[in-house]
C-alpha cells in the first residue's frame, strides 16, 4: 500500500512499527503524518495526547493505525481489542461483556475490595464499567484465563476459565513513557503457580512496543506476595504511603532489561481475537 496519511485534530506523538521498533515522529497539533510506503497499517501503532473538555484532563491515547484509517475523529476502539496473548499458563483476552458475571461475583469477596481498593458494584453498574474499560484509551485491560484448563476443554467458555486480570493504566501526561500496571488473580486455587508472573510479563512485553519504558505498580503494604512477585520482575520499591497504606515499586526498562524481558516471553504468542468466539488450540 501507498503512505498512510493520517489527519486528526490532535497532537501526533508519532508512530511506532511493532516489528521493527522504528518510530517516527508526528508533526504536531492539527497535523498530518505519513507512515513509510510499504509498511502494514496492522503493523503500526499510534501515540496521540488528544485534549479533553473543559472539564475533563488531557489524556494519552493508544489507537492501532487501523483503527483511524479513514477516519478524521479519535478512535473509541480499544488497543487490544482484537488481540489474545497465549502463553504457558496464561491467555489474556480482552474483556469483553460475556466475563462480566463472573468478574462481578470476584468483587463481592471483601478481601479483594481491600486488595484492590475497589467498592462492590450491581451487576449493571459493572457492565457500564465494563464498556468504561474497553472504550477508554488510556487503558489496556485483559482477563486472564487458566492456559491448561481452556485448552484442555475445547468449547470449553472463556468465562469458566477466567481466574484474573491484569490492567495497563496510563496516568502522567507529563510523561508518556510511563505506565502504571496491576494484576489481580481472583481466583485463591490459582494463587502462588506463577499465573500473575506470566501475566504480568506479558502485557509488560505487549505495552513495549507501545514506547513505555517505565512501569510503576501500587501494592498494598500488607500484599506480601504481590510486593515479592514484582520485586522477582526488577521492579524496586521507590516509595511508601502512610495515609494509603501502599508501596509504590518502579521497572525502567533499559536495553538490558528489556533483552531479559524478550527472553522471559519467547514463548508468548500474540494473535487475533474476536469477541466470544476465540476457541482454544
Amino acid at each position: 500500500m501507498g503512505a498512510l496519511e493520517i489527519r486528526l485534530g490532535t497532537w501526533c506523538l508519532g508512530l511506532r512499527n511493532r516489528s521493527s521498533g522504528e518510530w517516527t515522529e508526528g508533526t504536531g497539533r492539527n497535523g498530518a503524518q505519513a507512515w513509510p510506503p510499504g509498511v502494514g497499517v496492522k503493523d503500526c501503532l499510534i501515540i496521540l495526547n488528544q485534549p479533553g473538555s473543559l472539564s475533563c484532563k488531557n489524556f494519552w491515547s493508544l489507537y492501532s493505525l487501523e483503527c483511524l484509517e479513514g477516519k478524521n475523529d479519535a478512535a473509541t476502539m480499544r488497543l487490544n481489542q482484537n488481540t489474545m496473548l497465549l502463553g504457558k499458563k496464561v491467555v489474556l483476552v480482552p474483556y469483553t461483556s460475556e466475563h462480566v458475571p463472573r468478574y462481578h461475583e470476584w468483587m463481592k469477596s471483601e478481601e479483594l475490595q481491600r486488595l484492590t481498593a475497589s467498592e462492590p458494584l450491581t451487576l449493571e453498574q459493572e457492565y457500564a464499567m465494563q464498556r468504561s474499560w474497553r472504550e477508554d484509551a488510556d487503558k489496556c485491560t485483559f482477563i486472564v484465563l487458566d492456559a491448561e484448563k481452556w485448552q484442555a476443554q475445547p468449547g470449553a467458555t472463556e468465562e469458566s476459565c477466567m481466574v484474573g486480570d491484569v490492567n495497563l493504566f496510563l496516568t502522567d501526561l507529563e510523561d508518556p513513557t510511563l505506565g502504571e500496571i496491576e494484576v489481580m488473580i481472583a481466583e485463591p486455587s490459582c494463587r502462588g503457580k506463577g499465573l500473575g508472573t506470566e501475566a504480568v510479563l506479558a502485557m509488560l512485553s505487549y505495552v513495549t512496543t507501545l514506547g513505555l519504558t517505565k512501569f510503576e505498580a501500587k501494592i498494598g503494604q500488607e500484599n506480601e506476595p504481590s510486593i515479592r512477585m514484582f520485586q522477582k520482575l526488577h521492579f524496586e520499591q521507590v516509595s511508601a504511603s502512610s495515609v494509603f497504606q501502599e508501596v509504590t515499586l518502579r521497572l525502567t526498562v533499559s536495553e538490558s532489561e528489556h533483552q531479559w524481558l524478550l527472553e522471559q516471553t519467547s514463548h508468548v504468542e500474540e494473535k487475533p481475537y474476536r469477541d466470544g468466539s476465540a476457541e482454544p488450540c
